[in-house]
């Protein structure tokens, strides 16, 4: 029944989505620019061109990212351990820099030469960048017991990297500089259709992974020393849950820009609502709520101004920010 209302929810905000907009347009025109082909050419371009590409991003994106979350939060054992919170965006941040702060002096030509487009060049070096910093904190995570020392450490380990970038930034051109501080507000809009073809696929891989270590998760809930009593194995999982939220977070950043406490707030709000840990149940609810949460988000940053689009990381940490605190607030 969950299920049902979750789909039910996700589908009449999908179309609050479609019909919201700074050009109006009737919802028999919408339908029309579907199942007609005499539609008028502007309205078909702006459900086609506009509207519905960034509808497929926003799903995407809270779906990859709300999972990424869950399957971290399990990893550790922390609540509130998330791609943002534990440097995983900034690891990807990284990976963009490197290809947008130097794609247009650098040697990166002899890469395309290969036959690689922009769009791949960017999600791959932001997954390998989340590779790495998911990778360095894992391994203090063998040593750091304590949650809240290993959240200290991927916020220093976050600031750092960005530190790095920062320096890059200062010795970029300004066409370089222009391109990437864009990008660090965070967005929905602007991907084309190749582009949502390539989150598309890099999200359903992500995805696919996680779906592979539902029962693993369940017992990781107590540890890794009882998922190995359990006859699981270990190694085998943390690199697959490695992979996926890479591959999630990495590329969700690459196109979308650092977003904020969606993969915090979202499983929270699952475990809250259902009353359970079970990963076969929540992993689904989580991609569910997470895709719902980002078009909300999407519909509040055209609503809440009139002539301008907010940024939708700011939206996310004003709805994100409350849930995580109040979790704070519960657990003393």
């Amino acid at each position: 029944m969950k299920y049902i209302f979750l789909f039910i929810l996700l589908l009449l905000c999908s179309i609050a989505d479609v019909l919201l907009g700074s050009v109006y347009i009737p919802f028999d025109k919408i339908l029309g620019a579907f199942f007609e082909n005499n539609q008028d050419i502007i309205t078909q371009n702006i459900v086609f061109q506009l509207r519905l590409p960034k509808l497929l991003t926003a799903i995407l994106v809270g779906a990859g990212l709300s999972v990424a979350g869950l399957q971290m939060q399990t990893l550790f054992q922390n609540p509130l351990a998330g791609a943002s919170e534990m440097g995983i965006s900034a690891g990807a941040g990284l990976g963009v820099a490197v290809v947008t702060l130097t794609s247009i002096t650098s040697g990166l030509t002899f890469v395309r030469n290969w036959g690689f487009s922009q769009s791949w060049l960017v999600v791959i070096a932001a997954i390998f960048g989340a590779i790495l910093v998911m990778l360095l904190i894992l391994l203090l995570s063998l040593r750091l017991k304590n949650n809240i020392a290993l959240l200290i450490v991927g916020l220093m380990t976050s600031s750092v990297v960005m530190s790095v970038v920062g320096l890059w930034q200062y010795f970029s051109s300004p066409e370089e500089l222009q391109s990437y501080m864009t990008w660090t507000y965070g967005s929905l809009s602007g991907l084309n259709k190749n582009q949502v073809i390539v989150l598309f696929i890099c999200v359903l891989g992500g995805l696919l992974i996680a779906i592979t270590i539902l029962k693993p998760l369940n017992a990781f809930l107590l540890g890794a020393n009882y998922a190995l009593s359990m006859g699981v194995r270990v190694r085998s999982v943390r690199l697959r849950i490695i992979l996926s939220t890479s591959i999630l977070a990495g590329a969700i950043t690459a196109f979308c820009g650092p977003i904020g406490f969606v993969s915090v707030a979202v499983p929270h709000l699952a475990r809250t609502w259902l009353k359970t840990t079970n990963h076969l149940i929540l992993m689904p609810v989580c991609a569910l709520l997470g895709a719902i949460l980002l078009i909300l988000c999407d519909i509040l940053s055209r609503v809440l101004s009139e002539n301008y689009i907010l940024p939708i990381n700011a939206i996310t940490s004003l709805l994100g920010a409350p849930v995580v605190i109040l979790m704070i607030w519960k657990r003393n």
